[in-house]
C-alpha cells in the first residue's frame, strides 16, 4: 500500500506541474483553481498515507511543509518569483514533503531530508544555466551590428550592466511590444525635459506596459530599434525538471559539492 501511495502522488504531483508548465509557458499564468485542487489531493493523499502507515513522519510532514511554505512566500514577496511558484511549492510539500523511498531507491550521495528543498535548488540551478543563453545572444548581437550592447547607455553603473548582459538581451521594440518579455530599461525625464535611458535591476510585471509605453514613444523620437529585456522565464518548467532529476538523481548542487569537498 505504501507503494500504491507513493505512485499516486509523485503522479500527482508530475501531472499538475506539466500542466502548469505549460500554462506557465503559454501565457505566464496559471489559475488558482490549478493549486486548489492540486493542494487538497495532496494533502489527503500524504496525510492519510502518514496517518496510516507512518505516523512518526507527520512531524516530518509539518515541518517540511513549514520550511517550504516559508521560503516561497519570503522570494516571492522580495520579488525572486511570482505567486504560481511559491504555490507551487507549497503544493510539493503537501505530495511530497520527503523522499517516496517506498517506491524508488533513493539516489546515492548527499541529500537533503526535506525533499522540497532539493526540488528547489535543482530548478533555481537549472534556471541560472540561461545565463549563458543570455550571454551568446549579447555576443552575437554585438558581432552582427558592430557596435556595445550599451550604447546609450554607457554612463549606467557597472553591476547594472552586468546584471543586463546575464538576465536579458537586446530585442526589436515590436517583439518587447508583442510578447511575454519584460522591458530592462526605462525612460526617466528630469526637471528640464531631458530624457535619459536607464537599465532596470528588478523590472516589476505591474509597471511593464507603462514602461513599454515610455520606451516605446521615446525610441520613435531617437529613433532606436533595440531595447533590453528580459523573457521572464517560465520558473514552473525548471521546477518539474527539477522535481524529475530530484527523483531520479537527487539534489545536484549538493552532490556536486560533495564531489569537490572529496
Amino acid at each position: 500500500m505504501n507503494q500504491i501511495f507513493d505512485a499516486a502522488r509523485i503522479i500527482l504531483c508530475v501531472s499538475f506541474l506539466i500542466y502548469a508548465s505549460w500554462c506557465d509557458y503559454k501565457t505566464r499564468e496559471v489559475s488558482n483553481k490549478v493549486w486548489l485542487i492540486f493542494g487538497p489531493i495532496a494533502l489527503v493523499l500524504t496525510g492519510l498515507q502518514f496517518v496510516l502507515f507512518s505516523p512518526e513522519l507527520l512531524v516530518n510532514y509539518a515541518l517540511s511543509f513549514g520550511v517550504t511554505s516559508a521560503l516561497g512566500l519570503v522570494i516571492f514577496y522580495v520579488g525572486g518569483f511570482g505567486g504560481a511558484d511559491a504555490k507551487a511549492l507549497m503544493c510539493i510539500a503537501l505530495a511530497l514533503p520527503i523522499y517516496p523511498s517506498h517506491l524508488l531507491s533513493q539516489p546515492t550521495g548527499v541529500f537533503s531530508p526535506l525533499f522540497p528543498l532539493t526540488i528547489f535548488t535543482n530548478s533555481v540551478l537549472l534556471g541560472a544555466l540561461s545565463v549563458f543563453y543570455a550571454l551568446s545572444r549579447n555576443v552575437v548581437w554585438t558581432a552582427m551590428h558592430k557596435k556595445s550592447v550599451f550604447e546609450g547607455l554607457e554612463k549606467e553603473p557597472l553591476s547594472h550592466k552586468l546584471l543586463a548582459l546575464i538576465s536579458g538581451y537586446k530585442v526589436k521594440m515590436s517583439k518587447l511590444e508583442n510578447s511575454h518579455m519584460f522591458p530592462l530599461e526605462d525612460v526617466y525625464v528630469n526637471e528640464q525635459g531631458e530624457k535619459t535611458r536607464k537599465l532596470l535591476v528588478f523590472p516589476k510585471d505591474e509597471e511593464s506596459e507603462d514602461i513599454v509605453a515610455r520606451i516605446s514613444n521615446n525610441n520613435k523620437e531617437q529613433n532606436i530599434e533595440d531595447v533590453w529585456a528580459t523573457p521572464g522565464l517560465p520558473l514552473l518548467i525548471f521546477v518539474t525538471l527539477g522535481l524529475i532529476i530530484a527523483l531520479a538523481y537527487g539534489d545536484i548542487v549538493w552532490n556536486i559539492l560533495s564531489l569537490i569537498l572529496n
